[in-house]
């Protein structure tokens, strides 16, 4: 399934569905961050998705992180929680979707750098790099806010 990301752009389709979304930024004993580039959008990413019916946040977060990069790692604190209704996404099945999105903090336990289904490249990359990849606007506000804050942010746009 192939998606477009609309952030403040009025001509953007109106949501018809909501859902509760996970990201993990995870660094290095380095200092890279775990970084993806996504098959859907082919926009570089933390690695996250949608929250499945029976499974806790972390869970969620866990499973993505192994399911996106091949990385097990360990949920070891909140960065933010995200609502903008001026950010949504279109798929084309028809679903626009409005996201509700927990940041975790991640450290990894174990595990080989693989790409998947959901991820066409996976690499650590330090962050005065990340300037050099396309990555989309909510994400990089998401990664600032890991990187420069230690206190969980709630951001409502």
């Amino acid at each position: 399934m192939t998606r477009v990301d609309y952030y403040n752009d009025p001509n953007a389709p109106a949501a018809n569905s909501i859902a509760v979304a996970v990201s993990v930024f995870i660094q290095d004993d380095e200092g890279r961050i775990l970084m993806i580039r996504r098959t859907d959008n082919d926009l570089y990413s933390i690695p996250g998705g949608q929250l499945e019916l029976g499974e806790t946040l972390a869970e969620a977060a866990v499973r993505e992180v192994r399911e996106e990069t091949g990385i097990e790692c360990e949920v070891t604190g909140v960065i933010g929680l995200y609502s903008d209704p001026q950010h949504v996404i279109a798929y084309d099945d028809g679903e626009v979707r409005q996201e509700f999105s927990i940041c975790f903090r991640g450290r990894v336990m174990s595990g080989k750098l693989r790409t998947s289904t959901e991820s066409s490249e996976v690499f650590w990359i330090t962050p005065k790099s990340l300037d050099f990849l396309k990555i989309h606007p909510s994400i990089q506000l998401r990664i600032k806010h890991a990187i420069t804050k230690s206190n969980c942010t709630i951001y409502f746009s």
